[in-house]
């Protein structure tokens, strides 16, 4: 997510001065770090489900199909992914427009 944001530091500063504030701002990267973390939660599921074939010999008292194992691992994930996203977004909604407009 940092790297998403840095990469488009020139663009958020322009959408502040055009009248966005920094609510909307805040709301364009998390909106996109949803979107990154949703996809990823589905092909993680879509891959464990797959895998669960094979990791049936390596799982003890587990079943691999265990729903509430593999929603808790997508919760933590989720979290993670959010705590990731706060710092830019942060970054973001306090963007300096006066420095990026001069320097353009």
């Amino acid at each position: 997510m940092a790297t998403h944001v840095r990469q488009r530091d020139r663009e958020i500063p322009v959408r502040l001065v055009l009248g966005a504030t920094s609510a909307n701002v805040r709301r364009l990267v998390l909106v996109e770090a949803g979107r990154l973390v949703s996809s990823g939660a589905l092909l993680g599921a879509a891959g464990a489900v797959a895998g669960a074939r094979f990791l049936r010999g390596l799982l003890y008292e587990v079943q691999p199909m265990d729903p509430l194992m593999i929603g808790g691992a997508a919760v933590v994930l989720i979290a993670a992914a959010a705590l990731a996203a706060y710092a830019p977004m942060r970054r973001a909604a306090r963007a300096d427009v006066v420095s990026v407009l001069r320097s353009q």
